[in-house]
């Protein structure tokens, strides 16, 4: 089969190519490489996509991390092999998106570009609203358009601010507390209009504090292996106490995949399912793993964050079959691992 993958230069979609590609489909992958977070980490992904595609040497070669900045992307804005295809688009532009789907026929789009951050979200909330929820419109009227007919939309627990644990699908989700969590409700709403007008068949996934080797850097687990190897104070808003319901990037990558299959329009959790885990749990942790202490700079708990996530996963085993295989602290044991094993870039990545 042959599925769009956009954001394919994040975190999980790379992780969802990859496996993608591993199962013999190909695969269209589309980013616009913004500089959110560091560009090097985006480069590193593309590249190991590159590479296990069997890109010419030249290609795989200028994907070295080593040479993007922080805000400059070093690679080329378009390569591909017989089974990936990279181009570098942004889906808030709808002329682009829709040229795309005239090129080339989808069996399904696993729409997982988005701006995320709840924080960010607070400084630049417009962009939040063009990608998350604009975006996913371009994307759906390309589909209705060229008939395409299948989405996987990634959306967040974010949503479940305030409601009552473990977080169920059927909760209410109607007071999100960040431009982001509003951004991504939007889209959800969204999609399900396609699929009542169109017939779009759509499964929206919630992800859970997804984690693993090459995470973003503003997340907690980047974060604190980085800071506490270098010796610099964690940034800890709150007392530690706070707690997540953390699942490994190839939990969520298999959940995802699962979820291209017919359901109609299904709201679907993805999460670890089990007891949320405290952040100073995760940071004792971290410090055995690396034999080094922590310095903690405490800071105040912040407004638009949630104090504890912990999904209700039985309707993911029930329609996909899935639950997640890899123990929260296997998942942060390999997090520790992948940072040594890159630590000579990874030194310059931002945070």
């Amino acid at each position: 089969m042959h599925f769009l993958v956009t954001g394919i230069a994040g975190f999980i979609a790379a992780r969802t190519a990859e496996i993608l590609l591993e199962q013999g489909h190909r695969v269209t992958g589309v980013d616009n490489l913004n500089d959110y977070y560091d560009l090097r980490l985006k480069t590193y992904r593309l590249r190991e996509l590159a590479r296990r595609c069997g890109a010419q040497a030249e290609i795989v070669d200028s994907l070295d991390p080593v040479r993007a900045t922080r805000d400059h992307y070093a690679g080329p804005h378009r390569f591909g092999t017989d089974r990936l295809n990279f181009v570098r688009l942004d889906i808030e532009n709808k002329p682009a998106v829709t040229e795309l789907f005239g090129q080339q026929r989808f069996d399904a789009v696993l729409n997982l570009a988005a701006r995320a951050g709840v924080r960010y979200s607070m400084i630049d909330p417009d962009v939040y609203m063009t990608t998350n929820a604009m975006g996913t419109l371009h994307l759906m009227d390309a589909m209705r358009a060229h008939g395409c007919t299948k989405m996987v939309l990634a959306s967040t627990s974010s949503l479940y601010a305030g409601q009552t644990m473990p977080f169920r699908e059927s909760l209410p989700v109607n007071t999100p507390i960040s431009p982001y969590a509003a951004s991504k409700k939007a889209a959800e709403m969204m999609a399900y209009s396609y699929h009542y007008l169109y017939g779009l068949d759509i499964s929206v996934v919630r992800y859970f504090t997804v984690f693993g080797p090459a995470g973003r850097p503003d997340m907690s687990i980047f974060r604190f292996i980085k800071w506490i190897d270098e010796g610099t104070p964690i940034e800890l808003f709150g007392d530690g106490s706070q707690s997540r319901d953390f699942t490994f990037v190839d939990d969520i990558a298999r959940g995802t995949i699962a979820a291209i299959k017919p359901l109609g329009y299904e709201v679907i959790n993805l999460g670890g399912g089990n007891n949320p885990i405290s952040l100073k749990r995760v940071i004792a942790f971290i410090e055995d793993a690396l034999d080094k202490p922590a310095r903690i700079d405490y800071k105040p708990f912040h407004k638009a964050d949630i104090k504890e996530t912990w999904a209700d996963i039985d309707k993911a085993a029930g329609l996909l079959g899935w639950r997640p295989e890899i123990d929260p602290y296997e998942g942060f044991q390999r997090a520790v691992d992948w940072y040594r094993d890159n630590q000579d870039w990874l030194k310059n990545v931002a945070l």
